[in-house]
């Protein structure tokens, strides 16, 4: 990293990843009728709700991928750099030196690693659409933060015939319902093969979890072991088809959001489901769970559904009576530990 110089002469500190995607994306749209931004956003994205997936790239074009890349990579970049955060947050020591993004399209995922990890990470995206490989490149180019700027930017097919180099991190974020189910089996068990971490975002959707416990139970059977969010390596508690794990993450809306969606928020809430995985034995901590829903709040009372370490999900009343526990339990958000300090006695 770069600390910021006042001396004549000195060397200009990078730009917080952030701000330089939220910066190169408004210059990507410079130029572009902001109707036929909205339009190309409102085909492609009936195009992605459909539920037959495609052996081809849905993204063909310049204008697509221009318009959908200011759309959504915002949303898939909080979505991703929330799910890191969760894995930094478990193994705060753990520091990727390479890092693959398969699907990564334009590379909102290797915006979040660089933000994450912004020692210096080696990327490299692989893609089958080659017009959202060259504008992920440009965008990079265009971001003036090192490791994005030294990425490499590989024309791939993603499915059965993928191959990927060892890598210490894997990314696979918004590309399974892309693909067939055996093509996503396929992929997902390459990654655990080549991958030491492996991360996946789906949509925050009864169908985006379903893929992501399909992706986790591969992971596991791989060897690998659950990092984040659940608290354990077993078997999902959730009873399939009666509810779906999933998180939020905040993400500012743009004009072409606010063109596309309507509405006068100046933010949205990004649902997501993910999985994180780690080859090998988790360093000890004390045991946490994860709060998996909203908390609710109540006069003197906070109101907690978790994911326990045991594998199981239980809600838990947190009261004013325990000060210390009602003023973290006020604090927590959704898809925090809980207690933030971990499941020992208080002190005091």
């Amino acid at each position: 990293m770069h600390a910021p110089e006042t001396s004549p002469g000195a060397a200009v500190a990078e730009p917080a990843v952030p701000d330089a995607l939220r910066a190169a994306l408004a210059r990507l749209l410079d130029g572009l009728p902001p109707r036929q931004a909205a339009q190309a956003v409102e085909r492609l994205i009936a195009n992605y709700r459909g539920s037959t997936p495609t052996d081809a790239p849905v993204l063909r074009d310049r204008s697509d991928v221009a318009a959908y890349a200011a759309y959504r990579m915002p949303a898939t970049f909080e979505a991703v750099r929330a799910a890191l955060a969760a894995f930094r947050d478990r193994l705060p020591e753990w520091s990727p030196a390479g890092h693959t993004d398969v699907g990564g399209g334009t590379g909102a995922a290797t915006w979040a690693v660089a933000e994450a990890w912004p020692e210096g990470v080696r990327s490299t995206v692989l893609d089958w659409a080659g017009p959202a490989l060259a504008l992920g490149r440009e965008l990079a180019e265009d971001s003036g933060v090192a490791e994005l700027r030294g990425a490499e930017w590989r024309k791939q097919s993603i499915g059965h015939e993928l191959s990927l180099p060892a890598s210490d991190l894997i990314t696979i974020s918004y590309v399974l319902k892309e693909l067939a189910e055996d093509a996503r089996r396929a992929v997902v068990e390459e990654a655990a093969r080549a991958g030491e971490a492996v991360v996946v975002v789906e949509p925050g959707t009864p169908d985006g979890y379903q893929r992501i416990i399909q992706a986790r139970e591969r992971l596991v059977a791989a060897g690998l072991r659950v990092v984040a969010p659940c608290p354990h390596s077993a078997a999902c508690p959730i009873e399939p088809g009666a509810d779906w794990c999933h998180f939020a993450a905040r993400v500012a809306r743009s004009s072409l959001h606010r063109q596309v969606k309507g509405g006068s928020l100046p933010y949205e809430d990004e649902k997501f489901s993910y999985v994180a995985a780690v080859r090998g034995p988790l360093p000890p901590e004390p045991p946490a769970a994860r709060i998996v829903r909203r908390p609710q709040l109540r006069k003197g009372q906070v109101l907690l559904n978790l994911c326990t370490p045991e594998g199981t999900l239980t809600r838990t009343t947190v009261t004013k009576r325990n000060r210390e526990d009602y003023r973290d339990a006020r604090d927590a958000t959704w898809g925090d530990k809980w207690p933030p300090a971990g499941l020992e006695p208080r002190r005091g």
